[in-house]
């Protein structure tokens, strides 16, 4: 089947403008490096993209609340609230996964990998994601776009409620993650890369810090003003 234009064209541009984000906050990056101010930027944009998903938890609690109140209190359940409870949670679980790679939080068998040096790290890591990661991302990317490509030409709504609302905008989520996933992979290919030539691993970009931790500085900030 060939691909539905509006489908392609809104496609491309979102990994038009992903790249060019990419490349702006590079070039506004102050690191002697432009390999990690590369990497940083790649880190900063799936960064910011996971934040954004995030914000899909309180709509979704809103929803549900919703719908709790409706059914048992007012007796009137809605039609709408299962099929925005899936896609909202489908946006943030895809979304968040560049995220989560950026900040190497995703799950790993990590009771042997802990204890082996950074350079046998690097090139485990290094193997797997030839061998698992890209060829699993490139087929999700593939299938995906089959998937997405047919809902936008039949504009798709979803069998699962009367009100059957329009699903072909979430299932084009799933070959715009996939490329955002190859985007954060390249960058972790280069940062084991570069960690075997070092021997330490490359730094990560800190977005955060728990909220801990900042009021434990804060005090012991305020605590040596004081003693001065």
């Amino acid at each position: 089947m060939a691909p539905n234009p509006l489908f392609l064209a809104l496609l491309l541009g979102a990994f038009a403008l992903t790249i060019a984000a990419i490349v702006v906050v590079m070039i506004r990056r102050t690191d002697n490096s432009r390999l990690m101010a590369l990497l940083f930027a790649v880190d900063e944009v799936s960064t910011f993209i996971g934040k954004g998903a995030a914000w899909a938890i309180v709509a979704l609690t809103v929803a549900i609340c919703y719908e709790v109140f409706s059914r048992y209190i007012l007796q009137a359940p809605t039609m709408w609230a299962f099929d925005v409870s899936y896609m909202l949670y489908g946006v943030l679980f895809m979304l968040a996964g560049p995220y989560a790679l950026a900040r190497n939080a995703h799950v790993r068998g990590d009771f042997l990998y802990r204890g082996w040096s950074p350079v046998t790290q690097a090139r485990l890591d290094l193997v797997l994601y030839f061998l698992f990661y890209f060829p699993g991302i490139l087929a999700l990317c593939y299938a995906g776009f089959t998937f997405a490509n047919f809902s936008w030409f039949i504009f798709e709504r979803s069998a699962n409620s009367p009100n059957g609302p329009y699903v072909f905008p979430f299932k084009s989520l799933i070959p715009l993650v996939g490329g955002l996933m190859v985007i954060q992979g390249l960058a972790e290919v280069v940062r084991c890369i570069l960690c075997i030539r070092t021997g330490e691993w490359p730094p990560r970009l800190h977005d955060v810090e728990e909220t801990e931790k900042i009021i434990l500085e804060q005090a012991e900030a305020a605590k040596t003003e004081r003693a001065a």
